[in-house]
C-alpha cells in the first residue's frame, strides 16, 4: 500500500501480440487512493513492475481476459510469490475472469497433485458489474466483446477516473462504463475492421468513436497491432475525438485529472 497521492496510470508494456525487446505486452500499474494494482500481466510486464514495485508490495492483481499477451507472467510471478524471495503475508487478491484459478493450475502442475496457485493469490471471479474497492481505489468491471470472457475496468480514487478498455469490439457496456471518465486508455490493434466476422478489436477510429461517446477527457491509445505505427493509431483516433489523444508508450506515466 502506498500513502496516497494522485490517481496515476505507469505503461509496464502495450506490445500485441508478442513482446518486443523495448516493449513488453499489456501490463499496467494503476496507484492511487493508497493503492497500487497491477493491471493486466502480460509477457514482460513483472520485470518491468519491479522498476517501481516488489510483486509482494501490489495489494491487488487485474486480468481483463486469459489470452497470454495479458496474462502470461501471473504463471512466474506465482514461482515468485511461492519458492523466490520474496514474502508475502498473505496471498495477492487476483481478480480475473471466470476460471483463472483452474487455468493457471493446469499450466503450473507438474505431477498429480494440483499446482498450489491460491497460496500464491487469493482469486475472485469477474462478472459485470464486479466491484471490488481496495484501499482508497473502486474498481468496477465490466464485460465486454471479444469472444471470450473479458472485461473492462473503471478505476476511481479521490474523484479522478480511468477506464481501461482491455481487448474489445466497440460495445455499448464499454461506452456505459467510460461515461464521463477522465482518461480512457483503449485498445486501438486493428487497421480495419474484419469483413464477414465478428469484431472483437477497436481500430483507431472505433477508439476515437467510444471516447467522443463516453465523453471521456482524455485518450490513451494503447495495444496498437504490429500493422499500424503508434503515430497512425494516435492520428486516426484524433480525426474522430476532439480531446487530447496519446499513445501508451512503454515507461510512460500519467497523472490522472
Amino acid at each position: 500500500m502506498t500513502t496516497g497521492g494522485p490517481l496515476r496510470l505507469t505503461v509496464l508494456g502495450s506490445a500485441t501480440p508478442y513482446a518486443r525487446p523495448d516493449n513488453p505486452c499489456s501490463g499496467y500499474l494503476v496507484t492511487g487512493g493508497g493503492a497500487r494494482v497491477w493491471m493486466d500481466a502480460g509477457s514482460g510486464t513483472l520485470a518491468q513492475l519491479q522498476r517501481h514495485a516488489r510483486l509482494d508490495e501490489v495489494d491487488a492483481i487485474w486480468i481483463s481476459h486469459l489470452h497470454a499477451d495479458h496474462s502470461a507472467d501471473l504463471l512466474t510471478a506465482s514461482y515468485a510469490l511461492l519458492y523466490a524471495d520474496l514474502r508475502p503475508t498473505a496471498p495477492i487478491p487476483l481478480y480475473g475472469p471466470p476460471g483463472t484459478a483452474d487455468r493457471l493450475a493446469h499450466f503450473l502442475s507438474n505431477t498429480a497433485a494440483r499446482s498450489p496457485v491460491e497460496s500464491a493469490f487469493a482469486v475472485h471471479e469477474l462478472h459485470d458489474g464486479h466491484q471490488v474497492r481496495v484501499a482508497g481505489l473502486t474498481m468496477t468491471s465490466g464485460a465486454v466483446e471479444h469472444g471470450i470472457p473479458a472485461f473492462a475496468v473503471r478505476a476511481e480514487a479521490d474523484g479522478r477516473s480511468l477506464v481501461y478498455s482491455g481487448d474489445t469490439a466497440p460495445c455499448a457496456r464499454l461506452t456505459q462504463l467510460a461515461d464521463g471518465c477522465d482518461v480512457l486508455l483503449c485498445e486501438a490493434d486493428v487497421a480495419e475492421a474484419p469483413a464477414g466476422e465478428d469484431q472483437v478489436h477497436h481500430t483507431p477510429e472505433d477508439s476515437g468513436d467510444t471516447a467522443t461517446a463516453a465523453r471521456a477527457g482524455r485518450l490513451i491509445v494503447t495495444h496498437v497491432g504490429p500493422f499500424l505505427t503508434p503515430q497512425e493509431a494516435v492520428d486516426r483516433a484524433a480525426a474522430r475525438f476532439r480531446g487530447p489523444v496519446e499513445h501508451a508508450e512503454p515507461g510512460a506515466v500519467f497523472t490522472i485529472g
